[in-house]
């Protein structure tokens, strides 16, 4: 099994390039479903997770083809990427695909948008805490679909086809926006869903789906109004760039001092990060194609945050924040709001030498003199990569294990580390 072993001490100087978002590309894909018409992704990152997605799509009868590079295109560019659900040949997502990664359970509001029905497993329970459904099945209910679960399934029955209606979240769920917005396309009559979630990939999805002939008013709001049509056609589409790899390389950056460009990125959709990283001693300048980076003192100040859904600061830099913040003069607090058990990596840090100490929801970071490498574990994907931020700046070796997280959601970390100056690479048994 891989390890990356990191020997920390040199700073990061010179320009890396930022992937399409992974959070955008997974619902994109999926609602290539919707059509049985070829939809074109460009900008798609090379990711674990979207070779599994595809191989999920493909279960359901979905062509997928990659396509070479482009005139003009750079070393790093992201792939292009044609789905074509011709025709829908299983509406079965079965419990050993859908285990293997969360997001392919909203395949379910597309299978019951385009066939009427749909048998999806539950997907079961996560490392950073159980991550209910219950929001999804309420939305496909409201939409006019009969529902059971029966053996670990979510047997799913719209004979007539979905229908409009007011779908009212109580709380702001991602997966469960993008999983109503999908099916309400092709529902009769009008759909709104109030407390959508505002993430930028929500809005990505939702423009998508206009190119592909959806009516959807109040993109970027917390309330989507969606009119539905008969039929979705075909679409050509960019995944945006990844503001949670775009934040990491910055932490990454400010953690190791020097001065980093990302590029093939910007700073919107960053407020809240942005103004964090300004309290912690760290500028964020945008510069033609990207941002410049680069820490204002010797070292990182103390911070306090917590996390919120959209536009506030990312859960999915929740982590990595903590890493950056393990050495300050004083002490940060860190309190998470969204997921539970989402501190797995506070154990991991501490074998570096961090002192951090949890309160319920909250975590107490003191700051440290120094870092000592060790071999640490991840438990998750932004747990790995608070790990490689950390193992930046310790002094000796730190083996990272379980790297099969890290490549889920970064696409050449290591490659595009070391091109700044980080002493990384990747270990083969």
């Amino acid at each position: 099994m891989d390890r990356i072993r990191i020997r920390g001490g040199n700073e990061l100087n010179g320009i890396i390039p930022i992937s399409g978002a992974k959070n955008a590309a997974l619902p994109l894909m999926i609602a290539s479903l919707l059509t049985n018409e070829t939809l074109n992704l460009r900008n798609v990152p090379r990711l674990a997770d979207v070779q599994q997605l595809q191989r999920i799509l493909r279960n359901h009868g979905v062509d997928t083809a990659l396509s070479g590079k482009r005139a003009g295109e750079k070393a790093q560019s992201g792939e292009n990427l044609s789905l074509t659900a011709g025709e829908i040949v299983d509406t079965v997502a079965p419990y050993e695909l859908v285990s293997a990664m969360r997001a392919s359970f909203w395949v379910l509001g597309p299978l019951l948008a385009r066939c009427g029905e749909a048998k999806v497993s539950l997907p079961g329970g996560c490392a950073i805490g159980t991550r209910p459904v219950d929001l999804f099945l309420m939305a496909m209910e409201k939409l006019g679909a009969s529902l059971d679960v029966d053996n670990g399934y979510v047997i799913a029955k719209a004979k007539n086809g979905l229908v409009g209606n007011r779908i009212v979240f109580p709380k702001v769920s991602v997966g469960a926006t993008h999983c109503a917005l999908m099916a309400a396309t092709m529902a009769k009559g009008e759909t709104t869903i109030e407390n959508a979630a505002r993430e930028p990939e929500v809005g990505d999805l939702a423009d998508c789906l206009v190119k592909m002939g959806a009516k959807i008013g109040g993109i970027g709001t917390s309330t989507l109004m969606i009119e539905g049509v008969e039929r979705l056609h075909g679409a050509t589409h960019s995944v945006l760039a990844d503001r949670i790899e775009t934040g990491t390389y910055a932490m990454a950056g400010a953690m190791a001092g020097g001065e980093v460009i990302l590029t093939d990125t910007k700073a919107d959709f960053l407020d809240a990060f942005i103004d964090a990283m300004d309290l912690a001693g760290v500028d964020i300048e945008t510069v033609e194609n990207g941002l410049r980076v680069k820490r204002r003192d010797d070292l990182i100040k103390p911070v306090s945050i917590e996390t919120r859904p959209y536009p506030g600061f990312p859960t999915d830099l929740q982590a990595q924040f903590m890493g950056m913040l393990t050495m300050t003069e004083g002490s940060s607090s860190i309190r998470e709001t969204i997921f539970e058990n989402r501190f797995m990596h506070v154990q991991e840090l501490a074998r570096l030498g961090a002192d951090i100490k949890l309160r319920g929801d909250t975590a107490i970071v003191n700051g440290v003199r120094e870092l000592r490498g060790a071999e640490v574990m991840a438990t998750d994907l932004r747990a790995s990569v608070s790990l490689v931020i950390a193992g930046l700046v310790a002094k000796g070796d730190t083996i990272l294990h379980r790297v099969y997280h890290l490549d889920r959601g970064f696409e050449d970390l290591e490659l595009k580390l070391s091109r700044c100056g980080a002493d990384i690479e990747r270990l083969s048994d």
